[in-house]
């Protein structure tokens, strides 16, 4: 049997860091990682025709920090800012904070895994074929300049009997190389035979010592800032 390690917590301070940067000890910690789950789940149905991919938290006493990675952040912010004024109420009435929305666009979502993978859910619960479907998504990816992408679906495919796993690559995705800069995201779809699993690998090449360091001072400045 294997020994599968996340990519993301893999490479945490390596070349990606936590979506959810806080710290509390005991009951208190149990007590803020939910609130966090029902933040997430919450944000996600309210803004689920905007192609959410991360959603990232930050605590201070008393304030919550969101920062959400969209496609369509024109559907979040609505006309003069009404939608995310709304959202930003509901959302100080579930936690009983201060809350802090701020939106980021993404530039280009073929090379987002979480949202590659959900566009091939998307597909394979329309009926079309998660061949064709993974065929599309591995074209995009890499005509936009992606290095490598791997994707695997699992499950009852195409209705079989029996469930089988199935999976394409093209390019190169070093999974085990710690400074690779790869995007990992899964999905479900939910089909007549079941659920069938999407994951996806995006490889956007190799993040060097000078990267790093550059990206860790941009998310402490950032922090500051806030």
């Amino acid at each position: 049997m294997g020994r599968k390690v996340n990519p993301i917590g893999m490479r945490l301070k390596v070349n990606r860091d936590w979506d959810a940067r806080w710290y509390a000890e005991g009951d208190r910690y149990v007590e803020l990682l939910h609130e966090d789950f029902a933040l997430r789940k919450f944000i996600k149905q309210k803004t689920a025709a905007a192609g959410v991919s991360r959603i990232e938290i930050e605590r201070q006493p008393n304030v919550i920090s969101i920062n959400i990675h969209t496609v369509r952040p024109g559907l979040i912010i609505g006309q003069r800012g009404a939608q995310v004024k709304v959202l930003r109420e509901e959302l100080q009435a579930m936690t009983g904070k201060t809350v802090k929305v701020d939106v980021t666009e993404i530039d280009k979502p073929d090379l987002d895994a979480v949202l590659v993978a959900e566009s091939i859910a998307s597909q394979i619960e329309r009926r079309v074929g998660h061949g064709r479907a993974m065929k599309r998504a591995i074209t995009q990816a890499m005509r936009l300049g992606a290095e490598g992408i791997r994707i695997e679906v699992s499950g009852r495919l195409a209705g079989s009997d029996m469930s089988r796993r199935e999976w394409m690559s093209e390019g190169r995705v070093p999974r085990n190389t710690l400074r690779a800069n790869i995007e990992y995201g899964t999905a479900e779809a939910l089909t007549t035979f079941g659920q069938i699993g999407v994951k996806v690998w995006v490889y956007k090449g190799v993040l060097y010592q000078e990267e790093r360091n550059q990206r860790a001072n941009t998310a402490a400045q950032d922090v500051y800032a806030n």
